[in-house]
């Protein structure tokens, strides 16, 4: 019976990194979208969150199943109450992907971000993404922590964001106050999408040690 109960449990670990693995593919080809202009790619994005809703769905459905039937205590109640909370945040990093895309096709035929801004765009994509890739390796591969590692990469996006909102509200900006506009819910997705990465690093933690993390 424990043989079965920690199968399925490692059944789970990778229903989750298959999350972590949408939600990557997600930011990568919206941040693509937004950054070339290409309507037809940002379109796909919006398209596919369905997919990491019904990805949630399944992992929703085998932790209350491991929970009604199996019964689990300690360190195995706490590894399955984590998949339970992440999946709300894995999903929701999907939707600020989508969010990121429809901020490609509304601006459509134009591009959103300015040939001046598109490095600080471009990194925050990079790094974001690279979070969410991290948290894949950390989900597939448990017993480490990994909450100071992720925080560390949060200070770099909060760095760029910060960096944004300086230029678009500085007096030599020169992109009109729509566009500023824009590019500031722009960068608050990216923002937003480490941040979910960062709580999900922290209830790994959690269901390592027994600790939460101090934030």
């Amino acid at each position: 019976m424990r043989e079965d109960f920690h199968t399925q449990l490692i059944g789970l670990r990778e229903q989750l990194g298959g999350m972590c693995d949408l939600a990557v593919t997600a930011l990568r080809s919206a941040s693509t979208a937004v950054l070339e202009g290409d309507v037809n790619l940002a379109r796909q994005v919006l398209a596919a969150d369905a997919a990491l809703d019904r990805a949630r769905d399944r992992c929703e459905e085998t932790t209350q199943q491991l929970l009604a039937l199996q019964a689990p205590v300690a360190r195995d109640l706490r590894l399955v109450l984590t998949a339970l909370y992440c999946t709300t945040k894995l999903e929701r990093m999907g939707d600020l992907a989508a969010h990121v895309a429809d901020a490609a096709r509304l601006a459509y035929p134009d591009r959103l971000v300015p040939a001046d801004m598109e490095d600080a765009f471009t990194d925050l994509g990079r790094i974001a993404a690279g979070m969410a890739a991290r948290l894949a390796e950390l989900v597939r591969d448990p017993g480490r922590c990994c909450y100071a590692e992720l925080e560390e990469t949060d200070r770099a996006v909060d760095a760029v964001h910060a960096d944004v909102m300086r230029v678009i509200t500085g007096k030599n900006w020169a992109h009109g106050v729509p566009t500023a506009t824009s590019l500031a819910l722009l960068a608050r997705y990216y923002e937003r999408f480490a941040d979910q990465a960062v709580s999900v690093a922290r209830r790994l933690d959690f269901a390592v040690t027994g600790e939460t993390p101090v934030a």
